[in-house]
């Protein structure tokens, strides 16, 4: 039995639409990686889920009118799922952690088996509390200045810095409800102390692959003394504590997602050694990635009555990790509601040419910017410059072959050149599709390189329909484009899935083949070719 490899996008909040920048984001990202590996043959299972119990869906919901929580989820559920559909991202399993009905056991079961084994300890701390709203105050509920970069922030940890918190620690707390100044009580909740696990995370940040960036996140708050993590509060969102003395509180949403990995994960494990995922995200969620999952599954790993089994915990192999995408100078927010809803801009984009620009835009170790000036110049490009050379050739095989493709084979001097250059090309271009090399930036720029090669190469052989003799070099220069033509429509599949199916349709060759020199081949002598009557990559 092959083993399954596994691919994780890390679970949106439902409390909006999805937007621009989650696109840039893991979602397509993720997608790209498993297409290039289903390509390759590979057995891949590509996961997300929907973080149901995050609380910024109530406090959505308190924003809306009164809504109730699950009013939130479930609107903005659909409207996240159906746009992955539309962009094209396709998932093997998307976790729904309120329709699931192994979902909350699991995790309850997860959470006591780490109390009982002492893991995870009862501690006595300030927590904000609002007098008026009789609240207890914490993540999206709460707002006041990060205590490590001084940058604004909600409980429970830091966007711009990536940091956690402990709530009763930022400057000047206030509620987001009502946004009068939270006074600090004394609550009692549960906690997980992270410095038990430094050495075995420090072994792992060596193995696994991750940006500097975030490493460096890791080792600063090593150097610094790992803290304790608050994985329970007083709250009725969520999945109920059930350790005696704490059964009003729900535990913490992203100690919650710990174990709705690892459900996933044991879904996979169906060989040895059981996979290690790849796991895309943003750097706002590093650390929860890097050092609250990897510590808990070890935690859980230790235990006499861990479901792991021997292989381990599912600690990943690499972290692909992207900036904040910007929109005219400021983060996507979708509580902010400072976005361009990805389901307004599919409805007027097609999906290929949206996909095309936010994966060439995407903010791989810096942050980049969004503009629809932007987009419209991805748009034109795929138009004029991929469409356009596809609309020559394909006019120049129906003029001259009597629209079928020619007999003669591609040769000479030219060819061989352009034939080795591709050659390198793909290899570059396996590299950007790959896990350990991961850039689609680069992916896309060098599929935008294989189509001005071909461009090029077209304009260049146009002239041997001048010569007295040129008929046959003319016809195989068109043997010559139809072979980039076919690589096109499998090199690009990953990244423009649609249109490099339509494209494999028009030359009658098989769709999601590998993504190598041998896809370097045109379509059989003979095989009708017409015309497209639309954009292939652009319509």
């Amino acid at each position: 039995m092959s083993r399954t490899e596994w691919i994780t996008a890390t679970p949106p909040t439902p409390n909006g639409d999805l937007h621009i920048g989650h696109m840039a984001g893991p979602y397509l990202a993720g997608d790209v990686l498993r297409r290039f590996r289903v390509a390759d043959g590979a057995d891949v299972r590509y996961t997300t889920g929907l973080d149901d119990h995050q609380s910024y869906v109530p406090v959505r919901g308190l924003k809306d009118g009164g809504l109730k929580g699950e009013e939130i989820a479930d609107r903005y559920g659909e409207s996240i799922e159906s746009v992955w559909r539309q962009a094209g991202a396709e998932f093997d399993a998307i976790v729904r952690p309120r329709r699931d009905p192994e979902y909350t056991a699991h995790v309850q079961d997860f959470f006591q088996r780490l109390y009982d084994q002492g893991h995870i300890v009862a501690r006595t701390r300030p927590l904000p509390y609002c007098t008026g709203c009789e609240r207890w105050l914490y993540e999206a509920y709460l707002k006041g200045d990060c205590p490590h970069c001084g940058s604004g922030s909600n409980g429970n940890a830091c966007e711009p810095c990536g940091r956690p918190n402990d709530c009763a620690d930022l400057t000047d707390p206030e509620c987001t409800a009502c946004g009068a100044p939270a006074e600090l009580r004394d609550c009692e909740r549960l906690y997980f102390p992270l410095a038990p696990f430094g050495e075995q995370l420090d072994a792992f940040w060596q193995r696994v692959d991750m940006p500097p960036h975030l490493r460096a996140l890791c080792e600063r708050m090593r150097a610094e003394g790992l803290p304790e993590i608050a994985v329970s509060h007083p709250s009725e969102w969520g999945v109920p504590v059930t350790v005696p003395g704490f059964t009003d509180q729900r535990v913490y949403v992203w100690f919650e997602m710990a174990p709705g990995y690892l459900m996933e994960w044991q879904k996979c494990a169906t060989g040895e050694p059981a996979p290690a995922p790849v796991q895309f995200f943003g750097f706002d969620n590093g650390y929860f990635h890097a050092l609250l999952f990897p510590a808990a599954f070890l935690a859980d790993a230790s235990g006499p009555d861990s479901p792991q089994g021997p292989a381990g915990a599912p600690l990943p192999s690499a972290f692909v990790v992207n900036e904040f995408y910007r929109l005219e100078g400021l983060k996507f927010s979708t509580s902010r509601r400072h976005a361009i809803w990805a389901h307004e801009e599919l409805a007027r984009t097609p999906a290929d040419v949206l996909r095309h620009h936010v994966l060439s835009d995407r903010p791989n170790g810096r942050q980049t910017s969004f503009t629809p000036a932007d987009l419209e110049r991805s748009r034109a490009r795929l138009a004029e410059h991929w469409d356009g050379w596809l609309r020559r050739l394909f006019t120049a095989v129906a003029e001259d072959c009597a629209g079928t493709a020619p007999a003669e084979e591609p040769q000479g001097p030219a060819w061989e050149r352009l034939h080795a250059r591709l050659t390198r090309t793909v290899d570059e271009l396996r590299e950007a599709y790959s896990a350990a090399g991961f850039d689609a930036r680069r992916a896309v720029a060098l599929l935008d390189e294989t189509v001005s090669l071909a461009v090029d190469f077209g304009h260049v052989h146009s002239h041997e329909r001048d010569r007295p003799e040129g008929a046959a070099p003319h016809r195989r220069a068109l043997a010559a484009q139809l072979a980039v033509a076919s690589a096109l429509a499998a090199w690009a599949a990953p990244v423009l899935p649609h249109g490099a199916d339509r494209l494999a349709g028009l030359l009658g060759v098989p769709a999601g083949r590998r993504i190598d020199a041998a896809a370097l081949r045109g379509p059989a002598a003979g095989t009708p070719l017409a015309v497209p009557a639309e954009g292939v990559f652009s319509g």
